[in-house]
């Protein structure tokens, strides 16, 4: 067990120089903290883009969701990859023209300052709810892996994650997320391919999955795994490719590298989707009965199964190394969100408070009042994990799809249907969300899969079928009630009473404008090969050290083969921060 806190008191130290490493260029302005000042490489805005959608839920929820119902699982990360395509062929670009520091910005440009304090309180909240399921994800693994205590793996984990926050902004947010999307990739390669071997291969893991691998137990009807597939898209679209989360691609230097990394997430997701999913669904065939390794989980025991494969399959260190990439997961996930809150807050309510009373504050102020604000949203964030544990008859799979379902998608309706709707009543959004969430409490509480099951005379559901149809239900009626109802308020719209008409207008003339970086571009070009590539080589010498743990030949070999990919990428990322000299 002291291999496993080694790698990850070095993986938290990692984490720690990325934010003294990147601190400096965070202090330059209120932009360069929010979102680096729109000065960042593809390759960097790509996988924080990809992080986003990646947390330890991925390793716990989704985990044991594979483990228990097999393939199914894998249809809500191939919609990620489906939302990220879109993003590459129309919205990332698109985003980054918006040409804001904030999503709520762009919301006020979009819909007006009304509708920009009615999204920044509700986006604030939700956010904080969001994050502390996140935290709360990893502090049910971690507590499992140390038999440590749950309350305080949240809070100490917590408060790294609101160190490198408000110490380097946006920088070190979204350096850190490049360094963790290699942690989660080299564990994930390193992992998959063991399981593989131990199942004897991809055709016995489908052939020797219980209960059949593509529908999987509690499943008569078939089509319902369609139907869970054909709305997975629409929702996961939805919730990636509008304003609010628009916030990754606002840090792109410019149109080219916001479409780039678009592709990137769309890249890694897709490869993802089966890969981060071969260990629990050999661990089915391995080790079946791993569920009730953990019954001090309650409901959310099978959430652990990631960790009994690395137990009984990997070599030693691998589990320090698996939950450092569930540390990488969540602390993306939390960094982003209070980095991205403290923004809008100081921008969309701050701000144009002290406007309204002919006051002003120097941007060196307002930068000190948001490293304040990202603490502060820290410790709401770990106050909402530590509430989020107590509810263990939910398991996290469940939990995260009923949230982003009933609010999540009528929250953000609006902000992806107005791209295209152009012309609504002032009131439109607030009212369409307001709906929508109508709507989702009436799903839920009314009109529910047994109700629906009894009207169009079929057998009563399945409990695993009516948390499926339930989902399309809820989804369905979003997107045909809420998407709706905000299409047809352009009938009410009427254009001699738009004050805010030009606003607007300039708004989709700058959507479709592309943004070209400046000249002075290189010099932040060079100082983000430099700095990331220096602390990937840092993190590849350490996976060197793992090799020397005491385990079998082919264990050592797991290690090495996992630093040199980290330390080749390292090199070619110093090396390219530096131009060729051409020879004398």
């Amino acid at each position: 067990m002291v291999y496993e806190y080694l790698v990850i008191a070095g993986y938290f130290l990692l984490i720690l120089g990325i934010g003294f490493s990147f601190k400096k260029m965070a202090k330059n302005s209120t932009s360069d903290y929010f979102r680096g000042g729109g000065r960042m490489l593809w390759w960097m805005v790509g996988s924080t883009a990809f992080m986003m959608q990646f947390s330890a839920w991925t390793f716990t929820g989704a985990a044991g969701k594979a483990f228990t119902d097999g393939f199914a699982v894998s249809l809500v990360f191939i919609a990620n990859t489906f939302a990220y395509f879109c993003g590459w062929a129309y919205f990332a670009h698109r985003f980054r023209q918006m040409r804001v520091d904030t999503p709520t910005q762009a919301i006020k440009r979009r819909f007006g300052h009304q509708n920009e304090q009615f999204f920044s309180w509700a986006l604030i909240v939700f956010s904080l709810i969001n994050a502390g399921i996140w935290l709360n994800a990893l502090g049910v693994f971690a507590s499992a892996v140390f038999e440590a205590d749950i309350t305080m793996t949240i809070i100490f984990t917590g408060l790294t994650v609101v160190f490198v926050s408000v110490l380097a902004g946006a920088w070190g947010v979204v350096a850190s997320d490049f360094v963790q999307t290699l942690v989660v990739a080299v564990v994930s390669v390193a992992c998959a391919i063991v399981a593989l071997v131990k199942v004897g291969g991809p055709s016995e893991l489908v052939n020797n999955f219980p209960s059949g691998f593509v529908m999987g137990p509690n499943m008569n009807y078939g089509l319902l795994l369609v139907g869970t597939f054909v709305f997975f898209l629409t929702k996961q679209l939805t919730t990636i490719m509008n304003m609010h989360d628009s916030f990754r691609f606002l840090n792109a230097k410019d149109s080219v590298n916001a479409r780039k990394a678009a592709l990137l997430a769309m890249c890694l997701m897709g490869v993802g989707s089966v890969l981060w999913f071969i260990p629990p669904w050999a661990a089915a065939i391995l080790y079946p009965d791993a569920a009730s390794a953990y019954p001090e989980l309650g409901s959310k025991a099978a959430d652990a199964v990631y960790l009994v494969f690395a137990r009984n399959a990997m070599p030693v260190g691998t589990v320090g190394l698996l939950l450092a990439g569930l540390f990488a997961a969540s602390m993306s996930s939390m960094d982003s969100a209070l980095n991205k809150n403290a923004g809008i807050f100081i921008r969309s309510v701050y701000q144009p408070f002290l406007a309204k009373r002919g006051k002003y504050i120097g941007d060196k102020k307002l930068l000190s009042l948001s490293m304040a604000l990202s603490f502060f949203s820290g410790i709401l964030v770990i106050l909402m994990a530590l509430y989020f544990k107590s509810l263990k008859e939910l398991s996290l799979f469940d939990l995260m799809m009923s949230l982003s379902a009933m609010i999540q998608v009528p929250l953000l309706i609006p902000l992806i249907v107005g791209l295209f709707i152009k012309k609504t009543p002032q009131w439109a959004p607030w009212v369409t969300v307001l709906l929508g969430l109508f709507i989702s409490w009436f799903m839920k509480e009314i009109f529910t899969p047994q109700v629906f099951a009894v009207w169009i005379g079929i057998e009563p559901f399945t409990s695993r079928e009516a948390t499926d149809m339930g989902l399309i239900l809820t989804l369905s009626a979003h997107l045909f009630v809420t998407a709706g109802f905000f299409c047809l308020t352009t009938f009410f719209y009427k254009e001699k009473n738009d004050i805010h008409m030009l606003e607007r207008d300039k708004f989709f003339v700058d959507l479709e404008t592309p943004v070209i970086a400046g000249e002075d571009q290189d010099d932040f070009d060079r100082q983000q090969r430099s700095k990331l590539g220096t602390m990937v080589m840092i993190m590849g010498f350490g996976v060197v050290m793992m090799s020397l743990i005491p385990n079998p030949l082919w264990g050592r070999f797991v290690f090495l083969g996992c630093a040199f990919t980290i330390l080749v990428i390292g090199f070619l990322l110093r090396r390219s921060a530096y131009p060729v000299r051409a020879r004398v």
